[in-house]
């Protein structure tokens, strides 16, 4: 698949999609609706009071969430679409063993966007081999990754504005 995208600018949105306060927040509010502003910290206690305002404020800068009157923070058409990317990043992680056949869902999440990346400096970006990789005849890890490839770009062309961010949230 061809992308619109340099190598530079995928990487540069995966770094600011696979901020785990941001994973956090956006598949919170997918699997259980709309949190009221302030019930972040009790609906997400295991985050930083800095890492739940960078990542609302990431969320909101990049029309992944609103703010409904008497409801919450909930997510936009957009956010419902990265939960979905999200969501096939955990599955293809779980599937494979990879980074490990037990982890928690933001590690899976980062893992397989981070293969999805294209080497921007020479480093490769193969992860750890998986270990289920040897007991699959027939379809390798690497070609199973061309579904959640195609997800994370079309989201992007949907949402190009992540591509050209300047700095991103520090992964917590």
């Amino acid at each position: 698949m061809t992308t619109p995208f340099t190598a530079a600018e995928i990487r540069t949105a995966v770094e600011a999609l696979t901020s785990r306060s941001l994973i956090r927040l956006i598949t919170e509010i997918d699997d259980n609706g709309a949190i009221p502003p302030r019930r972040l910290a009790t609906t997400l206690p295991d985050l930083s009071t800095h890492h739940l305002r960078a990542a609302t404020e990431t969320a909101r800068t990049h029309g992944l969430v609103r703010t409904a009157p008497g409801v919450g923070l909930e997510l936009t058409p957009c956010g419902e679409e990265l939960a979905d990317v999200y969501d096939a990043a955990a599955r293809w992680s779980r599937r494979h063993a990879c980074p490990a056949s037990v982890c928690e869902f933001t590690h899976r999440v980062r893992h397989v966007l981070d293969l999805l990346a294209p080497e921007t400096s020479g480093e490769s970006t193969q992860g750890p081999a998986c270990p289920s990789a040897a007991h699959r005849p027939g379809a390798t890890p690497e070609a199973e990754l061309d579904g959640p490839r195609a997800l994370l770009l079309q989201w992007l062309v949907e949402n190009p504005q992540l591509t050209c961010l300047s700095t991103s949230e520090p992964l917590a």
